[in-house]
C-alpha cells in the first residue's frame, strides 16, 4: 500500500516558475521560485538522483 505524503509540481505564472510542494500529511503548501534555466535541468537532475538510489527510469 502506497501512501501520498508530499506532492510537488512546477508552475509558470506571468513568466515565472515556482516550485509547489504540498505537504500531504500536515496540510500544508511551501511556494519558492525556481529558475528556468533550473527547470530545464530538471530531468537531468532526476536521471542522476535515479542512478545513485539505484534505481533504473
Amino acid at each position: 500500500m502506497q501512501t501520498l505524503l508530499y506532492a510537488a509540481e512546477i508552475v509558470r505564472e506571468d513568466g515565472t516558475y515556482k516550485l509547489v510542494v504540498k505537504d500531504v500529511v500536515r496540510d500544508t503548501v511551501q511556494v519558492t521560485p525556481v529558475p528556468e534555466a533550473a527547470v530545464a535541468r530538471l530531468p537531468t537532475f532526476l536521471s542522476v538522483l535515479g542512478s545513485k538510489l539505484g534505481r533504473g527510469r
